[in-house]
């Protein structure tokens, strides 16, 4: 592990920080994820100036280099990912975790009104993420539980820290209606957090990046025994394309339904599960 900056801030001092932008917006983050229901079907809302700004900057220089990460590349999707906080700076993994700490949960369970919700140490599907020119994250939804399948995923969380990222530089938070057919743009924005809810029907994408410069994100995801629907539903990560897309969107919805029926044979997959264990002794 990477040696601990003394300029930069505790993880006791980010939850702070955290925890007091979320007080100051909480009026109006609930209201924007209640009315935004109307708007494509998919409720979220942004916390911009999460942190101070000194202190999203160290974010974003201790991001690791794409080079250090994992490359996920397939018609789905083109990005690097990680979790091996052992070989990052630890205020990736302080971020990281200020997220998960049971007072924001709580906070940002009053902002939802999503109820029972709980942080997830394991990062089933959370962790860094990194874009460059010519990446993206076809529309899909998430899949609905973590590893163990014993609680629903409820709500995503993501950190965008990439100083003066802009609308034009594509690599924005799209999320759909159930036809994948409206959409509604989120910017990427410097120091924004962005809250999504997660449902059998949350169609969500990242636009393709088309700006030189990497666009950097820690995401989270808060979980639930309680299905969101009320009702008991299972499925896997599942993509669709673009509505420009349409033979794509057709291979894509095929390899959903085979995805889905191996999980029906082999409930807990066949692939290596990407979670995060804690620190290596």
């Amino acid at each position: 592990m990477t040696s601990h900056d003394p300029q930069a801030p505790s993880r006791e001092q980010l939850v702070q920080a955290i925890l007091a932008r979320l007080a100051a917006e909480h009026d109006r983050a609930k209201a924007a994820f209640t009315a935004s229901a109307s708007e494509v079907g998919v409720r979220y809302c942004a916390i911009d100036d999460l942190l101070p700004e000194a202190w999203a900057r160290q974010v974003s220089e201790a991001f690791p280099e794409p080079s250090a990460m994992r490359l996920m590349d397939s018609f789905r999707e083109k990005k690097y990912t990680s979790k091996d906080f052992d070989r990052f700076s630890p205020l990736m993994a302080d971020i990281t975790f200020a997220v998960q700490d049971p007072r924001v949960v709580a906070v940002v369970e009053r902002i939802t009104g999503i109820a029972d919700q709980q942080p997830d140490a394991q990062l089933y599907a959370g962790g860094l993420s990194a874009m460059v020119q010519g990446h993206f994250l076809g529309p899909h939804i998430d899949n609905s539980h973590e590893a163990s399948r014993q609680r629903y995923r409820t709500l995503n969380l993501l950190y965008y820290v990439s100083p003066d990222w802009a609308l034009e530089n594509g690599g924005n938070l799209e999320l759909w209606d159930r036809d994948v057919r409206q959409r509604t743009t989120i910017v990427s924005r410097f120091n924004r957090l962005a809250l999504m809810e997660t449902t059998p029907t949350s169609w969500h994408s990242v636009s393709p990046v088309v700006a030189a410069g990497t666009r950097r994100c820690v995401s989270n995801y808060y979980f639930s025994p309680t299905s969101p629907t009320g009702q008991p539903y299972f499925n896997v990560t599942s993509f669709s394309a673009w509505p420009d897309q349409p033979f794509r969107r057709l291979w894509a919805r095929l390899d959903g339904h085979l995805r889905q029926g191996v999980r029906k044979l082999v409930p807990q997959g066949l692939g290596r599960k990407d979670v995060y264990e804690g620190p290596r002794k």
